[in-house]
């Protein structure tokens, strides 16, 4: 039948048909609010993807889908060159005043959950708000399914470290194209419910502390997926207080650490999230960056701290704990809380710090971006050994086998990736710089862009930045960057590697 052969479709072609029909969420929002060209543009464009994907289905009635490890990595890195087009259509219509290029560019940014502000928000409609972080939670949908159907198997994305997957290349040989197609419908299977029943918790969770269903519900899908994308500048949007943000707090261990899907087996939910190491890093990076950041402003302040109160300092606190994790997560939030206090907040606080918190990023295969936690404690364990053994060359210690594994083969994965992470990283910045901008303002955007943290510019630079006055090379180096940051190099590079190519 029909509906057998579209779900056997490549794995591309499924995703345009899924962002196809989620086209009508807009469409029905922009009907009920009475915007009746932007509900036209969105139905008839989500109509067009429909129809030409059952013209593709019925086109390929006679063929059985056989992919392999190369072509699911292709599809998963044309997926985000190539489907912004069809999802810039309507956004490109009800606009109308603007190139296609920026739609794209502002496409690109939302399903990476880069979440860069291309578009002034007063010029973007609600219906176009909510397209945007509708995109923005698929895309990060679309990276957690594929971190574990795709990527794991193939001992990438972060994989590579983790003494689980010690023997995945050895396996990847073994699987059958159709072992890999079901083991990818299985996942999808698996985390989708997960993925929305999290997000209509959160969402319910915004509407009892006081926000609006709108607004919480372009908030649920944007911390679930990390974008950052909002409707408005900011937490403040939500007018919930700190119950909106102790919430979103929560969440963001989701970006964090992956043991609420994958959970230990020998060990319950609650010791495993205990033992997680990214998630004690990511505490650890929190709280020694709150006090530092907490003696700074209280050395620079130049009015008695009794001026502020003890609400006003433990507002400071928790804003500082909030903003470093919501950058740490990639999310690139301010806290509501930082602002009534900018005596305080803005004491020389250099903005490239908060770069580098996003560039750490959050945890492997979850919808954050960033180098990941777990590549920064292996090399932290490699740290500790190499000084141990310069105090003590003779000493004869006993190992863990599983730091074992961590310190031998995962210390060399993980300096491999930040050498080819260093390289993008300093050719994207040349390439923005020989575009026309200053260097300065080339490195905030790199960073923003290849940790895919892009609330994160406005920490930076002083004032709002206009993104449509970029030329157009510095847009397409930008969506390069953009995409680059949310695959990995690896990914790219394990592309080229023979024994894959060899392998079909």
């Amino acid at each position: 039948p029909m509906q057998r052969h579209l779900l056997y479709l490549p794995f591309a072609l499924q995703i345009f048909g899924l962002m196809a029909i989620s086209m009508i969420v807009p469409s029905l929002y922009a009907l009920v609010t009475e915007q009746f060209f932007e509900a036209r543009m969105f139905f008839y464009t989500g109509l067009l993807g429909v129809t030409f994907l059952a013209l593709i289905g019925l086109a390929r009635s006679n063929q059985t889908s056989r992919e392999t490890a190369l072509d699911q990595m292709l599809s998963l890195a044309l997926i985000f060159v190539f489907l912004p087009v069809f999802l810039a259509i309507p956004e490109y219509s009800v606009i109308r005043t603007t190139s296609f290029l920026n739609a794209y560019l502002d496409m690109v940014s939302a399903l990476t959950t880069t979440g860069f502000e291309v578009f002034p928000a007063g010029r973007l409609s609600d219906a176009l708000h909510l397209w945007r972080a509708l995109v923005g939670w698929m895309g990060g949908a679309l990276i957690w399914v594929a971190a574990v159907a795709i990527l794991a198997p193939l001992n990438l994305g972060g994989f590579e470290l983790t003494g689980q997957h010690a023997n995945a290349r050895r396996q990847a040989n073994f699987i059958s194209t159709s072992e890999r197609k079901l083991f990818l419908m299985r996942s999808v299977q698996t985390l989708m419910p997960l993925y929305i029943g999290l997000t209509a918790v959160l969402w319910l969770g915004f509407i009892l502390s006081g926000a609006s269903g709108y607004n919480g519900f372009i908030f649920a899908l944007s911390v679930l997926s990390t974008s950052g994308i909002t409707a408005y500048q900011g937490v403040a949007g939500l007018s919930s207080g700190i119950w909106a943000e102790v919430l979103i707090v929560l969440f963001f261990t989701l970006a964090l650490s992956r043991v609420l899907w994958a959970p230990e087996k020998t060990t319950g939910f609650a010791k495993g999230l205990l033992r997680d190491v990214e998630l004690r890093l990511a505490i650890w990076i929190t709280i020694l960056l709150s006090c530092v950041l907490f003696i700074k402003q209280v050395a620079s302040s130049a009015a008695p701290l009794a001026e502020y109160g003890p609400e006003g300092l433990l507002a400071l606190i928790w804003g500082n704990l909030f903003t470093i994790l919501s950058f740490l997560s990639t999310t690139g939030w301010l806290s509501q809380y930082w602002e009534p206090i900018a005596p305080l907040s803005d004491a020389g606080i250099p903005g490239f710090l908060f770069l580098g918190l996003g560039l750490i990023g959050g945890g492997i295969a979850t919808t954050a971006g960033g180098v990941k936690l777990l590549r920064f404690y292996i090399l932290y364990l490699n740290a500790l050994r190499e000084v141990g053994r310069l105090v003590h060359p003779s000493s004869v210690g006993k190992t863990k086998s599983q730091n074992q594994y961590d310190l031998g083969q995962g210390a060399f994965a993980a300096w491999i990736f930040f050498m080819l992470f260093g390289f993008s990283l300093a050719g994207i910045t040349l390439s923005l710089a020989a575009s026309g901008l200053s260097f300065e303002m080339a490195l905030a955007l790199c960073v923003s862009a290849i940790s895919t943290t892009g609330p994160a510019l406005m920490m930076v630079i002083e004032g709002p930045f206009d993104m449509i006055a970029l030329s157009g090379l510095a847009k397409a180096i930008l969506c390069l960057a953009m995409i680059l940051g949310r695959l990995e190099i690896l990914v790219i590079l394990a592309l080229l590697r023979p024994e894959i190519w060899l392998r079909q």
